[in-house]
C-alpha cells in the first residue's frame, strides 16, 4: 500500500474498481501458507483486500452495493474463489463494517470492529501518525495516538447516528444541486466566500443548504461551505477539546475523492497548529505532516488482515459460499417474515380498488366526497374546477387575460393562469436549479408562450424564494405558504376539516372550521416526514422518483422504521440493510411510517377524531400513490368513515392558491405592477 503523496481525484466509480497491488508490509509477522481476505462491509460500499500468508497484498477492490451488502460479498468471494483461488477449509477470512455481523458467520469469518481494523493498519503503515480522520458513507470516525512502543495508547471518537458530514450528505446535497461526482471532486474550498450551514445535525444542514439555494448563493459557494462544515464537525465535535498532532492522516472516500475537503482540512489544522502553537518537526511545514493514501478507502480491510496476521491459524477459516447463498434465497426472507409486516396492500383486489379511485387520469383520486371515487366533483358546485378544467402542458391559441400564481418550492417553481372565472388554464414547473431568479425565467419563458398577447391581470408569488422575486418581478402580492396553500385546498374542497401539505422540506397541516383556518402546524425543521427525505433515500437507491410508488407496491414485505427524528430514522434504515431488507421493502416501510411523522410527530395531532371527518391531502409528495395509500390508511384507521380526497392538482396547489389572492386582489380594483415579460421571460 502507497502510503505517502497526494492522489489524483476521482469520484467513486459506479462499476467496479479492481487494482492489483504489490507493495509489502514490513515487521514481524506470523508467515502461513494460508492466504488472507480483509473484506469491510459498509453502508454503501464494499472493499475487499486479498494478502498472501506473510502479508503481501494481492488485490484489492470497492463497489456500491446499493443496499445488497450480501448479494456483493457473495459475487466478490465467487470472483475471489475464482480468480485467487481463495479456498474453502484452507485460507482464512476476516470482516469488518456495519453489515459484518450477519454475513461472517456464514461464511466462517471472524468480525474486527471498525476502529480496531483501522488502527491496526494505521500503527503498521504510518507509525509516526497521531490523529486519523475516515469519513464513510454515513459515519465519522476520528483516532488519536499517544505514546510510544509498547506505551503507545488510542482514543476512538465516532459519529454513526447522523449523516451531517458525511460521504451520504455531500454527494445528496451535490445531487440536489445538479453536480456531477465528477466535478464534485474537482471543487475547491480555497478562494470562495463562506455561509453557515449547520455541523451538528444532517437534516439542519440540508435545510441551510436549501436557504443558500433561495437565496442565490453560488453551487460554488454552497459546496465550499459544506467542506467547511464537515472539518468542523470533526474538529470542534469529534476531537472533544484535544488538539491533533502532526502527523495527520486522512482516510475514507469523502477524504481521498474530494479536493475541496482536502483543501479545508489543510487550512483548518495549519491555523489550529499556529493558534495552539504547535511546533512541526525539524525541516517540515504544515502541508507534509497531512497525509492521504492513495488506497485510503482499503485501510479497514487492509486492517483485517493485520489483525489476522496475529490470530491462530485455526481461526476464521474460509467456510465457502453455500449459507451465504441460502441466506441470500431463503434466509433472510423467514428472517424477514418474523421481524417485519406485510407491505402495503393486504390482496390485490384492496391494491386494485384502491388504484381504481386514487390513481386516474390526473393520479389525484379526489372522488366526489361520497366514497364513490368517480370524480364526478364534491357536491359542492365547485367540480367544474377541477373535473372539467384542466391544466395543460401546451395551449392552443391565446388564453386571454390570465391572473398568474407562482410557486417557488424547495425542488421545483410552479406556476397556473387563471380565467378571471377562477378556470385553471395552464400550469407549468421548473426543477430549481439553485437560483430563484433563474427559476422564475424559466416559467415566464412559458407562461409568456401560453399568454401571447394576453394581458397579466395579477401576479402573486409564493414559497421560498418571494421576498426575493417580489420586487424584481412586479409581484401584486407575496403570499405566506399557509395562506395560499389553505385557499388552494378550500377552493376545491369548501366543506373541509383538514388540508395536510406534504412538501419537498417542510409539512403544513391546516384545520379549519367554516371555511377559516383555525390551527395550523408547520415542520420545516426535520424532514421525516417530508418529500425530500424520500426522494434522498431513493436517489441513494438509485431508483428514479416516478417509479418510487411501483417499486414500493411491490414489496410484500417491509421493516418496522421508527416514527420522529430524520437523523434516528437514517441510522434505522442502515441497520435495516444489514438485516438484509432490499430497496424496494425499505421504500415501503417508507412510505408507511411517513403518516406517523407527518400527524403525529410532526403535527402533534395524537387524536385526529377532534380534527374532522373531511381531509385533503396536497402538496408534490402526494403525486406518490404509495404515499398515498399510507395517509389513507392511517386516516382511516383512526377515523373509519373519513373523506380522504387528493386535491386534483396537488403539486401546484401553491401556485393556485397564490392566484386565488391576487384574482381577490384584483377585485377590490387594483391595477398589477407585473413589469411584464421583457427582461425576465428571454433568455
Amino acid at each position: 500500500m502507497a502510503t505517502d503523496g497526494l492522489v489524483n481525484i476521482a469520484p467513486l466509480a459506479a462499476n467496479p474498481v479492481v487494482k492489483e497491488v504489490t507493495a509489502t508490509i514490513d515487521g514481524p509477522r506470523v508467515a502461513s501458507q494460508n492466504r488472507i481476505c480483509g473484506l469491510d462491509v459498509g453502508s454503501t460500499t464494499c472493499k475487499y483486500v486479498l494478502a498472501s500468508g506473510d502479508g503481501h497484498s494481492l488485490a484489492q477492490a470497492y463497489e456500491r452495493h446499493n443496499t445488497k451488502q450480501a448479494e456483493k460479498v457473495l459475487q466478490f468471494l465467487l470472483r475471489l474463489e475464482d480468480q485467487y483461488k481463495l479456498t474453502p477449509g484452507k485460507d482464512r477470512i476476516f470482516f469488518t463494517g456495519s453489515g459484518a455481523g450477519i454475513i461472517a458467520p456464514l461464511v466462517g469469518g471472524k468480525v474486527i470492529q471498525e476502529v480496531v481494523a483501522v488502527a491496526s493498519a494505521v500503527e503498521r503503515l504510518h507509525p509516526s501518525v497521531r490523529f486519523v480522520s475516515e469519513i464513510g458513507g454515513e459515519d465519522m470516525k476520528t483516532i488519536f495516538f499517544t505514546g510510544e512502543g509498547s506505551m503507545k495508547s488510542k482514543q476512538v471518537l465516532m459519529q454513526s447516528a447522523c449523516s451531517g458530514g458525511t460521504g451520504t450528505f455531500i454527494e445528496k446535497t451535490a445531487r440536489k444541486l445538479e453536480i456531477p461526482l465528477e466535478m464534485l471532486s474537482k471543487m475547491r474550498y480555497t478562494g470562495y466566500t463562506l455561509h453557515k450551514v449547520s455541523s451538528k445535525c444532517g437534516i439542519f444542514a440540508e435545510a441551510d443548504a436549501n436557504t443558500l439555494l433561495k437565496a442565490g448563493v453560488s453551487v460554488e459557494e454552497i459546496i465550499a461551505s459544506l467542506f467547511e462544515a464537515v472539518v468542523y464537525q470533526n474538529l470542534a465535535t469529534l476531537t472533544r477539546g484535544n488538539t491533533p498532532l502532526p502527523e495527520i492522516l486522512l482516510l475514507g472516500g469523502p477524504n481521498l475523492f474530494f479536493t475541496g475537503l482536502q483543501e479545508a482540512w489543510r487550512y483548518h489544522l495549519a491555523k489550529l497548529w499556529k493558534e495552539r502553537k504547535v511546533a512541526m518537526p525539524e525541516g517540515k511545514d504544515p502541508a507534509s505532516m497531512i497525509r492521504v493514501p492513495d488506497d485510503a478507502l482499503y485501510y479497514a480491510a487492509q486492517g483485517c488482515v493485520e489483525v489476522a496476521l496475529r490470530e491462530s491459524q485455526s481461526t476464521a477459516v474460509y467456510q465457502g459460499t453455500d449459507k451465504l447463498l441460502w441466506w441470500i434465497e431463503e434466509g433472510q426472507h423467514e428472517e424477514k417474515t418474523k421481524l417485519g409486516r406485510g407491505g402495503l396492500w393486504k390482496d390485490p383486489e384492496e391494491l386494485a380498488a384502491f388504484k381504481s379511485r386514487y390513481g386516474g387520469d390526473n393520479g389525484n383520486g379526489h372522488g366526489n366526497g361520497n366514497g364513490n371515487g368517480n370524480g364526478n366533483g364534491n357536491g359542492n358546485g365547485q367540480d367544474k374546477h377541477y373535473a372539467v378544467a384542466k391544466p395543460v402542458a401546451k395551449p392552443v391559441g391565446k388564453l386571454g387575460p390570465v391572473i398568474v400564481g407562482c410557486d417557488f418550492g424547495s425542488t421545483t417553481a410552479k406556476a397556473v393562469c387563471l380565467s378571471p372565472e377562477k378556470d385553471l388554464l395552464f400550469s407549468c414547473y421548473a426543477l430549481s436549479r439553485g437560483n430563484p431568479i433563474e427559476d422564475a425565467k424559466s416559467l415566464f419563458r412559458q407562461i409568456r408562450t401560453a399568454v401571447g398577447e394576453g394581458e397579466v391581470l395579477a401576479l402573486a408569488i409564493t414559497g421560498y424564494g418571494k421576498d426575493l422575486l417580489k420586487d424584481i418581478l412586479g409581484a401584486d402580492c407575496p403570499v405566506v405558504e399557509t395562506i395560499a396553500h389553505a385557499s388552494a385546498g378550500l377552493h376545491f374542497f369548501p366543506d373541509a376539516d383538514c388540508i395536510c401539505d406534504v412538501g419537498g422540506v417542510d409539512v403544513k397541516i391546516m384545520l379549519l372550521n367554516n371555511g377559516a383556518v383555525t390551527d395550523f402546524r408547520l415542520n420545516s425543521q426535520c424532514s421525516s416526514g417530508n418529500g425530500a427525505f424520500l426522494q434522498g433515500v431513493a436517489e441513494r437507491f438509485q431508483i428514479p422518483m416516478n417509479d418510487m410508488a411501483d417499486r414500493a407496491f411491490e414489496a410484500r414485505a417491509m421493516p418496522q422504521l421508527s416514527m420522529g427524528c430524520g437523523v434516528f430514522l437514517q441510522s434505522d434504515i442502515v441497520n435495516q440493510q444489514r438485516k438484509g431488507w432490499q430497496a424496494d421493502e425499505i421504500l415501503a416501510g417508507l412510505c408507511a411510517i411517513l403518516p406517523l411523522n407527518v400527524w403525529i410527530y410532526a403535527g402533534g395531532l395524537n387524536n385526529l377524531q377532534q380534527v374532522g371527518k373531511k381531509y385533503i391531502l396536497q402538496g408534490g409528495t402526494h403525486k406518490n400513490l404509495a404515499v398515498v395509500k399510507t395517509q389513507v390508511d392511517f386516516i382511516r384507521s383512526k377515523i373509519p368513515d373519513a373523506d380522504v380526497v387528493v386535491h386534483p392538482y396537488s403539486g401546484e396547489a401553491g401556485a393556485i392558491g397564490a392566484a386565488l389572492v391576487a384574482l381577490e386582489w384584483r377585485q377590490k380594483g387594483k391595477r398589477t405592477a407585473f413589469r411584464g415579460f421583457d427582461g425576465q421571460g428571454r433568455d
